[in-house]
């Protein structure tokens, strides 16, 4: 649960970001600082992903290219 709670919190801001750009090239005249400060967050996403599943699925180590060789743990009431 916490590897897709994890990918959620990174994935949601990075998909609002990939909107934005496509509207942007459907009709919002954005120049290239602008869109490119659309399309960083979805990179980002991108590599994250791709380790964070690494780190899941593969080998705990591929944790130390996000920065830290463990993964996040989140606390969550599923009462509340």
């Amino acid at each position: 649960m916490n590897l897709y709670l994890s990918l959620i919190r990174t994935g949601v801001p990075a998909l609002v970001g990939w909107l934005v750009a496509l509207a942007a090239r459907h009709g919002l005249n954005l120049d290239a600082q602008a869109l490119s400060g659309l399309l960083i967050p979805l990179a980002a996403f991108c590599y994250y992903a791709v380790f964070r599943l690494a780190e899941h699925y593969v080998s705990p180590k591929f944790g130390w290219l996000l920065g830290y060789a463990r993964p996040p743990q989140y606390q969550y009431d599923l009462a509340a």
